[in-house]
Parts: structure tokens; sequence; C-alpha cells
């Protein structure tokens, strides 16, 4: 079927969505001339209208030729001075650009986008929150941009926003970023279904590819996708000064619409499973329930990775002296509470109140940068090293690895004595910095194949789920967002 449809339809529909892109093109781009900073005039010239219908009757066509031959629509959108942002969820594919294109709603999207040929000039028709990697001040300036748009009374065209920050596979929401209710404005919550007997439209981390999803779907004859816009939420004082709580509150609403599970995990956590550093996470890892207690003491990530070194020079003083628990929130800077205990207790081995602040930075390391391994191993040999020269033991090596694994068992005896092939009983960092340069596969052959079915402080996990967003993260798995694990090992 598949083969005939890549034959045939697919080929049509390919050619008719190119012939729309380039009818729509010379449009937006006579529409998108001037400053894209300049508030839009008010009530909107003849021509532009006329543009817009066009641009939407366009993109329509567009979408029909796709094989999304009718769009369903609950609800009622609201007017612009009733509801600036419109929060989109769950976020599962680039389809969910046909909400966009319906309304010609701003979005948030990337500043590298509007240099893509056609599409470029499409996305600066909609005048759209560009967001520049390049920028290090670029998050507080899109919140000021989003903020300004929202409060201006309807002038400016609603901003749709994904506040999930990333496709997940729609079998639970995630944690909302707090972008869309900063301004603490009303939003309209939308929700998106696609109920389809074949799943071709789910674009995640897992599974097939974008190009694939793009071909699988145009071979499908008919795809069904629902838009329902639900009532406009208007927040509480508390709410208003509270963006996190005014995110999560939403988030409930609209998996209560949707029917789905919620978790505290977030678009960071899955960069943190699924990074591409030397030493892989195995999928029992203890980081992910690590991250989510970091998250729960409110500290802001720029801090934490500034705060490394100066955590990392006080462990190295205490050469591996224990902390209680005042003297950690002493150290973090943050008061006692629940949140800090549960962290405390993830390295409280033995449950004696005390802990090992080494341990809480090389696994703070790998949060903040898990893909830059050899960066926290370097921090963690300077914590466990020797002064003389540096050096560790294989004990050392041991417990650098199990944190930054997040797992509780760990055999090194064979990765050290690779490395330690001068038989002296310990290795510096420049010797496993040469070891890992000469075999960067490293821990697949030494570390992975015996020990990521280790028991550790998280459940066993569920079993992958195709073109899934994470294992980790199913609603089935929930449960570790809200019961703190007690022990790092077991």
């Amino acid at each position: 079927m598949v083969a005939a449809m890549t034959l045939t339809l697919f080929p049509i529909r390919l050619l008719v969505a190119a012939v729309m892109m380039l009818l729509a093109w010379p449009l937006a781009l006579v529409a998108s001339l001037g400053s894209a900073e300049r508030e839009p005039e008010q009530p909107l010239a003849l021509w532009r209208r006329v543009v817009d219908v066009l641009l939407k009757a366009i993109m329509r066509t567009m979408w029909f030729a796709g094989g999304f031959h009718r769009v369903a629509v609950k609800g009622r959108r609201a007017l612009p001075a009733e509801a600036a942002i419109l929060t989109l969820a769950p976020h599962s594919s680039y389809f969910d650009a046909i909400p966009v294109t319906m309304t010609m709603s701003s979005i948030v999207m990337k500043a590298e986008s509007r240099d893509i040929p056609i599409w470029g000039t499409l996305i600066k028709y909609i005048r759209p929150v560009f967001v520049s990697r390049m920028d290090q001040d670029s998050r507080r300036k899109t919140v000021e941009v989003i903020k300004r748009r929202a409060q201006s009374s309807g002038k400016w065209p609603q901003i749709m926003i994904f506040p999930e920050g990333t496709c997940t596979n729609r079998t639970c929401l995630i944690t909302f970023k707090p972008g869309a209710f900063i301004p603490g404005v009303p939003v309209q919550p939308v929700v998106l279904r696609y109920p389809n007997k074949l799943d071709t439209i789910t674009w995640t981390w897992q599974g097939p590819g974008a190009l694939k999803i793009l071909w699988l779907t145009l071979c499908q004859f008919h795809n069904q996708v629902e838009i329902e816009f639900l009532p406009v939420y208007t927040p509480s004082e508390e709410e208003k000064q509270d963006p996190a709580l005014y995110a999560s509150n939403v988030r409930h609403v609209m998996a209560e619409a949707l029917g789905v599970s919620v978790t505290d995990y977030t678009f960071e956590d899955c960069q943190l499973a699924l990074a591409e550093g030397q030493l892989r996470l195995p999928a029992d890892t203890c980081l992910l329930e690590f991250a989510r207690l970091v998250r729960g003491l409110g500290l802001k990530p720029e801090k934490l990775e500034r705060d490394l070194d100066r955590h990392a020079d006080s462990a190295r003083m205490k050469q591996g002296g224990s902390l209680t628990l005042p003297k950690f929130a002493a150290q973090l800077e943050v008061p006692e509470s629940q949140a800090l205990e549960d962290l405390f207790a993830l390295f409280d081995e033995r449950g004696g109140g005390e802990m090992d602040m080494r341990e809480y930075v090389v696994a703070l390391s790998v949060v903040c940068r898990p893909s830059q391994t050899l960066d926290t191993i370097r921090l963690a040999f300077k914590m466990y090293g020797s002064l003389e020269d540096g050096s560790i033991d294989e004990h050392a090596l041991s417990s650098i690895l199990k944190t930054a694994l997040g797992v509780a068992e760990l055999t090194v005896t064979d990765l050290f004595r690779a490395i330690d092939q001068e038989e002296k009983g310990r290795i510096t960092f420049a010797d496993f910095e040469r070891f890992a340069e000469a075999y960067p596969d490293f821990a697949e052959e030494y570390l992975y194949p015996e020990q990521t079915h280790s028991q550790s402080c998280a459940q066993t996990p569920p079993a992958p789920t195709p073109n899934g967003f994470c294992a980790d993260f199913s609603p089935e798995n929930s449960a570790a967002g809200t019961e703190p694990v007690r022990k790092k090992l077991d």
C-alpha cells in the first residue's frame, strides 16, 4: 500500500505543496516589507486584509492536498483583546503548524528560521518573536517582547506558544515553560488531537525522522486533526505573581481536556537523558530525579552553572569530609526545606545524616552540561585527586562514574586497568583524557554492557515507546515526579 502511494499520491501531494508555497511567497514578501518591530496599524489596511485571506486560503489548500481534508475546530477562538496569548499542547509534530496557518498568529521561533528561502519569508509575515541562540540575553529580550505585545490591548496579532518547548508523544503533558505566563495576562488554552488509526504524525527524538514522517503522512489518503479552543483562562493575583503556578494550573486544565496525565519532567530532562556525551545515561539513572529536586529548590540554571566552581573548590578543601543538612543548606545558600531534605537524602548513602559534597558537584555538572563529559570528569579529578599530582585510585574513579551516571553499582576495574597501563595503581586526568581520545567509545565496552541494568534509585523503567519522547517521561512513570526517592545507593 505504501509503495503504491509512494509512486502515485506522494509525488502529486509534494508538487502541490511546493506550488502553494511558491504562490504564497510573493504575497508574504510584499506584506512583510518594513520594520517588524513597528506596531501594526489599526485597523488593518484593506490590501493587508485581502493578503491575509489569500494566504489562509493558499495554506488551507496545501494542507488539503496533504490529506488533511477536514480540520475539526471545536470551541470559539478568543479575540486578541480577550486573550493575547494562545497556549497549544501537546506539541508533537511540525503538522502543528496547521493552527498557525489557519489563524496567522505570531509564534516564537529561533532567529535562524528567517533565513530559510521561501519559508523564512512566510514566517516573517506573521510577525514572529525571534529567539537568538547567539545572544546570551535572548531569553530576557524574548520575554520582554511577549510581555509588550500581550499588554497591547489587541493591537498585535495573537501569539501562539507551545509551552512544552519540545515535541512529545502526546501520552502526557510535560512541564510548561513559564514564558507564556510571565506577562500575567489571560491566555486561551488550545488542545490538538490527531485521531488517526495509524500514527504517522508524531515526530519526537526517538523513532522515525522528520523526512520519514512527512513521507508516511503524505502517503496516507486521509489525515485527521482536531483543534479545540478551551475557555479563556484568567489568572488570579497569586498566579500573576507566580508564573510557574500559572503554567501548572493551565497545564492541568489542558490535560483534563485531553484525558492525559501530567509529569513534572521537562525539556531539559530529555536533553539530559538523551545527551550524546561519552557517558550516555542508562535508563535507570537517578539523575532525572536529582534534576527534578534541584528545580524544586528554585535555583536558576544559570546560577547553578556559575556556582559549580565555587562548590567544587569547597568540596576539594574538605577532601571528602561529610556535610550535614544545615551545612549543605548554607553551601547552596537556600533555606532548609522538604525539597532540600529530599535532595540531601539522595546522597546520604548510609542514612547517617551526612553526605559527600563532591558527589553533588559531579551530579550537578552532568545536569548543567550533559554532553560535556570530559569537563565533568576534569572537575571531578580536581576534587578527588591527591594534592601532589591530582591522581585518583580505582575507588575514587568508581565513585565519580557512579555519580556521573546516577547508578547504584558500577564495576570499573577493567576500565581502570586499561587506563593505568603502567600499573601504578593511580591515574591522572591526563591519563583519562588520552584514553578517552584514543577510545571514544570506551563506555560502551567497559561500562554499559553489564552495568546499565544495575539496580538504582529509580524504579524499573517502562519499555521504550515507539516514536516516543523518552521512556522515563511516560505517564506510568510520572509517580517518580511526586514521590521523592530516598537513597542514591540501594
